[in-house]
């Protein structure tokens, strides 16, 4: 399964691809989309939708995985967030992808064991897990990669509750 991890911004949006071959998760691909700061915001948008679309074409990830916003003490980067999140989910579920979400914590308890565990530790983690030389730059690239690591940890289970429940 080819998971596509997304850290969502507008200025910069992380994203990370894996390939979860049995217990084993491969990096792919990873890096970053990112738009200039004093670019119309609605211009902003489409260059993240069309860059993630681009995504999606070159390298064919059947899921996407997606950090959940949690209420910002800045509205105004919550909002913006909010929308960058959304022309991304958009542009997966335009092209057949399943979307799954994880809040910062359920990231931090599949990649550490522990739920509130610092940036570094995760950072550190992922290298580790995908044998990387160092940790990806910038943080939202390490973060996008976390999330693609939690849904890999967490899909098998999901998928065999969605079955479960389907009886």
């Amino acid at each position: 399964m080819r998971i596509l991890g997304i850290d969502p911004g507008i200025a910069i949006v992380g994203f990370g691809l894996v390939d979860k071959q049995g217990s084993k998760i491969v990096p792919v691909q990873y890096g970053s989309i990112q738009t200039e700061a004093h670019t119309e915001e609605g211009l902003r948008l489409k260059q993240i939708y069309e860059a993630a679309g681009q995504l999606i074409d070159t390298y064919k990830p059947e899921a996407l995985a997606i950090e959940k916003l949690f209420f910002n003490r800045n509205v105004t980067t919550a909002m913006t967030v909010g929308q960058a999140r959304g022309v991304l989910v958009l542009a997966a579920v335009q092209k057949g992808l399943t979307v799954s979400e994880y809040t910062p914590m359920q990231v931090k308890q599949a990649i550490v064991g522990y739920g509130k565990a610092e940036k570094k530790q995760v950072q550190e983690m992922v290298r580790m897990v995908l044998r990387l030389q160092a940790v990806p730059k910038p943080d939202d690239v390490a973060d996008a990669l976390a999330i693609a690591v939690c849904h890999a940890h967490s899909s098998g289970f999901q998928q065999k509750l969605n079955e479960v429940l389907k009886r």
